[in-house]
């Protein structure tokens, strides 16, 4: 398939950038560039079917579920992540879903021919490795984030996570609702409602018809605990 600017920018923020461009080339045989629109799921938690995707442009997000409905973000993924990376080698049962929160353009590989790459050239084999080894990593971040951290530094690190793909000249925005906002960060809507009520009297956000406005990130920062890192 053709090689655009946008997918080679996607690369070579990605764990593939080091693939010299013939193998990139190869490793893209039989690829398709997917256009998503925003809320979709694109895949739904237990999924077994293998894929690796590239993220070329917007905004999707890893989320796993509660028996009683509740939704937890784990990872946000822009421009340059790659998914799937562990479905090439563990046919399970996916336990988290995928959905686009913004409209998204993607690059589907062909799940055996990166296989088959992989098998056959240790620089592709290492590429995949550091991708997942980063994965489990960060996921362990997340969750760790989310068991001892309470609602309002949880509110608070979406918020700057989200805000960090929708920066502005004056200002930045997380283009959420309350809603997904509670369910980003496994809670209900009337807590969250009350931590952002907190948050905007005391000057850290503001409401927006575009979502939730930052309005002093570094007391946000300073919420989110100085130990968080951006894990997606």
């Amino acid at each position: 398939m053709d090689i655009d600017a946008s997918v080679q920018t996607a690369i070579a923020s990605s764990s593939l950038r080091s693939l010299p461009p013939e193998v990139i080339e190869d490793l893209t045989t039989g690829g398709r560039r997917l256009r998503i629109d925003a809320r979709t799921t694109i895949h739904r938690e237990g999924d077994d079917a293998p894929h690796l995707l590239l993220m070329v442009t917007g905004l999707v997000r890893a989320q796993v579920s509660a028996t009683d409905g509740r939704m937890l973000t784990v990872r946000y993924c822009r421009a340059g992540s790659l998914l799937g990376a562990a479905t090439l080698y563990a046919p399970v049962a996916r336990p988290f879903s995928i959905q686009a929160v913004s409209d998204a353009e993607l690059l589907s590989f062909q799940p055996a021919v990166v296989r088959a790459w992989a098998d056959a050239d240790p620089r592709v084999a290492r590429a995949l490795l550091v991708e997942t080894s980063e994965r489990v990593l960060s996921f362990v971040a997340a969750f760790s984030g989310h068991a001892f951290g309470n609602v309002r530094q949880r509110v608070a690190r979406h918020l700057l996570d989200l805000a960090m793909d929708e920066q502005r000249p004056s200002e930045l925005v997380s283009p959420i609702s309350q809603q997904e906002l509670a369910d980003a960060v496994g809670s209900v809507r009337e807590v969250v409602v009350r931590v952002l009520r907190d948050l905007r009297e005391a000057g850290v956000v503001k409401t927006g018809r575009s979502g939730i406005v930052i309005a002093d990130a570094e007391r946000l920062s300073a919420i989110a605990s100085p130990s968080w890192n951006e894990s997606s």
